[in-house]
């Protein structure tokens, strides 16, 4: 099959479109025809390298797939060949106390396609059956790959962990990413009023035409600022929070007495501080999220195929030059999804 492979870690250039072993199926695996593939922030740091992470090499990045079955393993029965799916990116071991309770993605061996694993950027792809879902038949493949991992690990931060609840405050970082997005209709779906931030006014109208109710040009206005005159001084309940050291002081400055912020990634750095004092004299609660479980992923993709939430594709590149489509990704430019179609 073709695919795109890295054999050592570097720059988008390291990417390269190369033949690659068809993968080789398992008893309870699915080999799917891969349609479209959308980038994630996880797949530059894969490609550049993680400490401490090693990852397979040669490797085939890559976790949101749309295609159709190509073949099925001798004991699949729940899906057929020709069928189009959806693919659930986390994959664990379905055994251990974590997967029969429901909470996948606390399993010890949890991984993503396109992490520890070979994922999407290839012609075909192997996942376990139990990573199939139901294809939205109202999307296009690129928009349907355009789901699950941003709205998954939204629906995750907002209502696990940090338990949402109908007409409070919610700031939303970083509102042109894929997983901003998300948030910002996941926000609303459940009653909250929803405070977004972006690097432009064309993003922020984006955000707006997504349900945002209010802007905040964190290029042009200091966000705490904006948080506290909007809010009467009185910040906001929940802080949905992904960028890193870059946004971390305005986030936790922005938080409302008895707030809490979730977090489920670093993009600008990690070495976040905390003044304790702040912490337990307003009584805050700091929540890390990670991924989620694969039920909270169905009732996504319930919504999604009802119409309720939408999958924001900004831009498509054809598989070959998925050099090219990180380092758009790369350039902070997009609002919503950057998609390989294959």
């Amino acid at each position: 099959m073709k695919a795109i492979a890295f054999e050592r870690h570097g720059a988008p250039e390291v990417l390269k479109y190369t033949d690659a072993p068809d993968p080789v199926l398992r008893a309870n695996d699915v080999l799917v025809r891969v349609k479209a593939c959308a980038l994630n922030h996880l797949d530059l740091w894969v490609r550049r390298g993680i400490p401490g992470v090693p990852i397979p090499l040669p490797h085939i990045p890559g976790s949101d797939v749309s295609g159709e079955i190509a073949q099925i393993g001798a004991d699949v029965t729940t899906v057929r060949v020709g069928q189009k799916v959806v693919l659930a990116p986390g994959v664990t071991c379905g055994k251990c106390a974590a997967c029969v309770s429901g909470q996948d993605n606390h399993c010890r061996q949890f991984t993503n396609l396109g992490y520890l694993i070979d994922g999407g950027y290839a012609e075909f792809v192997r996942a376990p059956e139990v990573n199939c879902l139901p294809y939205p038949e109202n999307l296009s493949f690129e928009e349907a790959a355009s789901i699950p991992l941003v709205f998954q690990t939204a629906w995750h931060m907002l209502l696990a962990r940090a338990e949402l609840q109908p007409g409070e405050d919610v700031l939303v970082l970083g509102a042109g990413s894929g997983v901003g997005g998300a948030a910002i209709q996941i926000a609303k779906f459940f009653g909250a009023r929803v405070l977004a931030t972006a690097g432009s006014d064309e993003k922020l109208q984006k955000a707006k035409q997504l349900g945002a109710d209010h802007l905040i040009n964190h290029k042009t206005q200091k966000i705490r600022e904006e948080v506290r005159r909007i809010t009467n001084k009185r910040g906001v309940d929940v802080v949905f929070e992904h960028v890193g050291t870059a946004t971390w002081d305005d986030s936790l400055a922005s938080l409302a007495a008895g707030g809490r912020l979730v977090t489920c990634g670093a993009t600008t750095g990690y070495n976040a501080k905390v003044d304790l004092r702040f912490l337990f004299s307003r009584q805050l609660s700091l929540l890390g999220s990670y991924m989620g479980a694969k039920s909270e992923l169905h009732s996504v993709m319930r919504l999604v195929a009802s119409g309720r939430f939408k999958p924001i594709v900004d831009r498509v590149f054809p598989l070959s030059e998925a050099a090219a489509a990180h380092t758009y990704l790369e350039s902070g430019s997009q609002f919503g999804k950057v998609v390989l179609s294959v």
